[in-house]
């Protein structure tokens, strides 16, 4: 018989009393893997370097930049602007008095329809104002007959021991495990790139929550506003970090078990074990003691089990000692520790024994060497917790993925040329600062190797190896006219090439030119395709170059699709994507090819089809003397394609494409041209209609 209540507490009953880390999941052993597993190392060093508490070497140093470090906080979690404060509409639906306290079923707004479902845990009799703890909740899924209980009910017993012990206690539920259930796994097995392109996610809603849990606390006469405290385990580790960091209105913290180095995520893999709520969206790329040096130099104590295998202890320790020091620079070491108990990634009594005397002594000013016994136990049934019995119609919990980030708004073809300068001139900043700002500031130009030449039908290919960014070398490959000399070239047109793309340039040349493709998959040769090529390469002074960027032809990474999928949201971890490093790989190629010509009046194509074709485009804004793009069925969005960090927030490929315009020739090949209008208004009002061009391809059957 199936039991009345369906309750599955994920990690919480997990039992999983490992030693080894499960991750990362194992891939085959290539050499592009292996190349891309150099490049985590290398860039994670990177922006441990410069984006951890390592550059601080003083108190002054840290305050100085401390506000602005938030603010930059703020933005990574989607919430600057901060979303406006509108009436929380609280209700209480229920109470239940159970012996030594009661408990309020109630939600609140935290936004128009974004409703936030929670438990109030008092002391029972009247109370002058309490310390209060509000406790976030991890990952536990509660379900009766299908129907969310929300996770609150999970952990029902913190909220017990804590007015049992004379504090008020509020228990909110999460986005994705609350009654009302939204999402947390987009990028983690949903394939909602946009998110990133969005500058969205969950994790933004969790603090936002947060937020406005503490706004309605202090209108409780039952809270001593001057002496809340915030705690959690797992996912609510995680939570307790963002309402520390980001709102000094909690006088102590006491995060269990929700965060570790950048080193554990990225090189060790750990990001495999978390769903898209335990990161923000790390475009100022930084390593999480930034996050947690936010609370200082309030009280905080990070508690952890040694055999964690989403949070290892090494990578806790490390955040400890780093903010440790920083403690010690405010002259508040006292006000920070560290509590490790045995076992693995579970609710252990020995973890919540230490947040209990934390806070006791934080929040009560109690002896320090007071201590209690009594186990915080679960005393009441998960239906008994429920705060709706029909869910309200008007919810946006939803669907606030889509809508909780303010996004760059559908633009018209701007007014005037001044109104236009403006424009792209703030355009051009905002990508560069917002989207690619994760791109080499001081790179050298591009070293070329010469691999090899060979002629073969009329036809020279040469190939040259270059170092794109750390462990990424790339293959340019340049053919043109087997009687021309590279300076006698007038025109080069550079493809960047897709998978499918590389397959189908591999099976043209590689039958003919076999050597220069050592580490190219064999492909059926293509002898029509190279026909037509060595016709029209014959008839004139061009070139065709080729580069496949990173990800694509040698260096295409394999394993499973779920290998994949978190080998992708490492970039994002990093502040980037694969398709924004791939633009950086196609303006690093056309430096590359640059120094093969001597010409100086040679003129620069750009080709690439699809995504690709997206990397492209936005590589010409980067990139001088770019004299034309063709772009073969290129997306109309970000939601769909070139996932760049926060580029919705700036702009959508329409608008990038009249960016490019305005210096390029583009050519788009498309079965939608009429979709494609703020391109060719926004040319033909500012005077270069003739830099678009829309080429109409068959309406797919």
């Amino acid at each position: 018989m199936r039991p009345p209540l369906l309750l599955t507490l994920l990690f919480l009953a997990a039992g999983l009393a490992q030693a080894a880390s499960p991750y990362p999941a194992p891939s085959p052993d290539t050499q592009a893997n292996r190349a891309l597993q150099q490049y985590w190392e290398k860039r994670t060093a990177q922006v441990h370097a410069e984006g951890s508490l390592a550059p601080i070497r003083s108190a002054a140093q840290w305050n100085a930049g401390k506000a602005e470090a938030r603010e930059q906080l703020f933005e990574m979690l989607g919430l600057s602007p901060l979303p406006a404060r509108t009436p929380l509409q609280s209700v209480v639906t229920g109470v239940l008095k159970e012996d030594g306290y009661r408990v309020e079923k109630l939600h609140f707004q935290s936004l128009p329809g974004l409703y936030v479902t929670a438990n109030l845990y008092l002391p029972e009799g009247p109370q002058k104002p309490l310390p209060t703890v509000l406790y976030v909740c991890g990952h536990a899924v509660m379900k009766k007959d299908g129907a969310s209980l929300g996770n609150k009910t999970g952990y029902h017993h913190h909220g017990v021991w804590f007015a049992r012990h004379g504090y008020a206690c509020l228990i909110l539920d999460t986005l994705q495990l609350g009654e009302i259930e939204g999402k947390h796994h987009g990028t983690h097995n949903l394939g909602r790139w946009w998110w990133v392109a969005a500058g969205y996610t969950p994790a933004g809603v969790g603090a936002w929550n947060c937020i406005r849990a503490l706004d309605y606390l202090e209108t409780r006469p039952e809270v001593d506003a001057a002496r809340i405290g915030v705690t959690g385990r797992s996912g609510g580790g995680a939570y307790s970090w963002w309402i520390a960091a980001l709102d000094e209105r909690i006088a102590a913290a006491a995060p269990t078990a929700g965060i570790t180095s950048l080193q554990n995520h990225v090189v060790d893999g750990c990001i495999e074990g978390h769903c898209d709520c335990m990161f923000m969206l790390n475009s100022y790329r930084w390593d999480f003691d930034r996050v947690a040096a936010l609370v200082a130099p309030r009280p905080l104590l990070i508690c952890n089990t040694d055999k964690d295998s989403i949070f290892p202890v090494e990578g806790v320790f490390q955040i400890y000692t780093s903010v440790r020091r920083l403690y010690t620079l405010l002259g508040k070491e006292r006000n920070i520790g560290l509590q490790i108990a045995e076992g693995p990634h579970m609710d252990l009594q020995p973890l919540n024994t230490g947040a209990f005397h934390w806070f006791e002594r934080h929040l009560k000013g109690a002896d320090p060497m007071a201590t209690t016994d009594e186990a915080a136990k679960k005393t009441l049934q998960p239906e008994q917790l429920r705060v709706f019995t029909t869910l309200p119609t008007d919810e946006r919990n939803t669907r606030i993925d889509a809508e909780f980030v303010p996004l760059a708004p559908p633009a018209a073809p701007p007014e005037s040329a001044a109104h236009w300068a403006l424009q792209r001139d703030a355009r051009l900043a905002a990508l560069k600062k917002n989207c690619f700002g994760a791109w080499p500031a001081d790179a050298p130009a591009p070293n070329l190797t010469k691999v090899g030449n060979i002629e073969s039908d009329g036809v020279s290919l040469s190939a040259y190896d270059f170092v794109s960014q750390e462990a990424f070398p790339l293959r340019l490959y340049v053919a043109h006219s087997a009687a021309l000399q590279p300076d006698q070239l007038e025109l080069t047109v550079l493809h960047a090439l897709d998978q499918g793309g590389w397959d189908s340039f591999v099976a043209a040349y590689q039958s003919r030119f076999s050597t220069l493709f050592e580490s190219a998959t064999p492909a059926p040769p293509d002898g029509k395709a190279f026909g037509a090529e060595a016709k029209m390469l014959s008839a004139n002074k061009w070139a065709m170059a080729y580069v496949a960027p990173r990800g694509v032809g040698p260096l295409a990474w394999t394993g499973s699709d779920k290998v994949q999928t978190h080998r992708l949201r490492r970039f994002n971890l990093l502040g980037e994507t694969l398709q924004s490093g791939q633009v950086y790989d196609i303006r690093r190629a056309v430096q590359a090819l640059r120094t093969v010509s001597t010409n100086p009046t040679a003129k620069t194509w750009l080709a690439a089809e699809g995504e690709m074709g997206i990397n492209a485009l936005y590589a010409s804004l980067f990139e001088d003397r770019i004299d034309r793009l063709d772009l073969s069925k290129p997306p109309l969005s970000h939601r769909a394609a070139a996932p760049y960090p926060n580029v919705l927030r700036v702009l959508d490929i329409p608008q990038a494409a009249a960016l490019a315009s305005e210096r390029t020739k583009v050519v788009l090949y498309t079965d939608t041209p009429e979709r494609w209008s703020h391109l060719t208004e926004t040319a033909a009002k500012l005077g270069w209609p003739k830099n678009v061009q829309l080429r109409s391809l068959p309406a797919p059957q």
